[in-house]
């Protein structure tokens, strides 16, 4: 481990100031450990990741097609080039970013478009959930989400996660997830949103609004909350209800992207606190 430290010296009047408190020491140690710390998440996915091929006795698909992994967030590194149809949309869509080897796994394996990737908690190896507040959305209860891929640039031992996904399944940076490939997901038929704010129905062309964004999710996971961005604001909704072609029952996901979907709104979220909170004041009345 390789750590270069600059340090500038100004001269300074010894009479009139006292030395800046600088601890190398801490510095250093600080580094370290935190190094160390992510090496072992790492050497831990490497192991089990290893342990699972080296116990098989076949070279099927399967075997790099589920894999343990340090996750990480997704910024605005990874937002395609202007042009590109999930360009802007790095936040507001269900893409992340994966290593090479399930682009291996989905030639080896032939899946078909959309190409779709089960993200679980590994709790055992996770810390506590946590609630991210700049999301909106509620204590997170899932244990999984599905989403397709942005790029398959990631490091061998690495997932990158859009915000939103994090705060679903309460992630921490570094916490350890397990990503599969999944070719099960049936084709949505339709879909009831909640809006969190009653002022998103109130844009003129919100129905327009809502068929357009949808198309940056490849598959919606009903209890999820997810966000579309309008005029430079951002909304959030809530996956209520999901329901599959073409009987139209009920799933906990289907897919979106390529599927004549139906998508409706129930009553927002503000809607129904104002309600409750009326209620609640007649009933002490």
């Amino acid at each position: 481990l390789l750590l270069t430290i600059t340090l500038s010296i100004t001269p300074i009047n010894a009479s009139t100031q006292s030395p800046p408190s600088f601890n190398i020491g801490k510095l250093i140690s600080t580094h370290w450990e935190k190094a160390s710390q992510l090496a072992n998440l790492e050497q831990t996915c490497e192991d089990y990741n290893g342990d699972v091929i080296a116990q098989s006795s076949s070279e099927t698909a399967s075997l790099i097609s589920t894999k343990r992994l340090v996750c990480l967030p997704l910024d605005e590194r990874f937002d395609p080039p202007n042009g590109m149809f999930s360009h802007g949309h790095v936040q507001t869509g269900d893409k992340m970013s994966l290593p090479a080897v399930f682009w291996k796994a989905i030639m080896k394996s032939g899946a078909e478009v959309p190409w779709l990737f089960e993200v679980s908690r590994v709790d055992d190896l996770s810390g506590p959930r946590v609630i991210t507040e700049d999301t909106d959305a509620k204590e997170p209860k899932l244990t999984k989400v599905v989403g397709g891929a942005i790029d398959f640039r990631s490091p061998s031992n690495y997932v990158f996660l859009p915000h939103w996904m994090m705060s679903a399944l309460g992630l921490r940076p570094r916490d350890i997830v397990s990503v599969r490939l999944i070719q099960d997901v049936p084709p949505g038929s339709s879909v009831r949103l909640r809006p969190h704010k009653t002022e998103f129905t109130s844009i003129g062309n919100h129905q327009a609004v809502l068929e357009t964004e949808l198309k940056h999710y490849s598959a919606l996971v009903k209890g999820t909350t997810i966000p579309f961005d309008y005029n430079g604001k951002r909304y959030w909704f809530d996956v209520v209800d999901l329901r599959s072609a073409p009987r139209g029952e009920r799933v906990d996901m289907a897919k979106v992207q390529d599927c004549d979907i139906a998508a409706e709104f129930v009553r927002a979220k503000d809607q129904v606190e104002e309600l409750k909170r009326r209620r609640a004041e007649q009933e002490g009345n």
